[in-house]
């Protein structure tokens, strides 16, 4: 018997672990976000085709927060320092700027994909097609 259990979003875990991992190996850390998501706060100079890059290193910004429902941060644009929110869920990827080592995240609110038919399933329809080759 499965029990459904509601579980809050394993994103900002996982953010952190990523960012935690790539920090530790002496690279970069940037996040892929969807400037068009509700909550998002970015300079609009930054934004190119509905997404921006933000380099959210030690060293890029200050009073850096990587919170359950939001990363705050404030970073200078174009020489001026500015306040920056994003919410978790406009977060589209974390990586290393320096070899794209990183993680993608599924898009949430929506219903998780159909599991396919197993491979057993398949070979069983399909009946076997090994052939003898001499």
């Amino acid at each position: 018997m499965t029990t459904s259990i509601s579980m809050n979003s394993n994103r900002p875990y996982l953010l952190r672990a990523m960012y935690d991992w790539i920090s530790d190996n002496g690279l970069t850390p940037y996040i892929l976000v969807d400037a068009a998501a509700p909550g998002v706060d970015v300079p609009r100079s930054a934004v190119k085709d509905g997404r921006v890059v933000l380099n959210v290193a030690a060293r890029a910004v200050a009073q850096l927060d990587l919170g359950k429902d939001f990363v705050r941060f404030t970073a200078r644009f174009s020489g001026v320092s500015q306040s920056v929110e994003v919410p978790m869920s406009a977060i589209l990827a974390v990586y290393a700027q320096e070899n794209g080592q990183g993680m993608m995240f599924p898009a949430e609110n929506q219903p998780p994909p159909q599991p396919g038919p197993t491979a057993e399933a398949i070979v069983a329809k399909k009946g076997p097609h090994l052939r003898v080759v001499k």
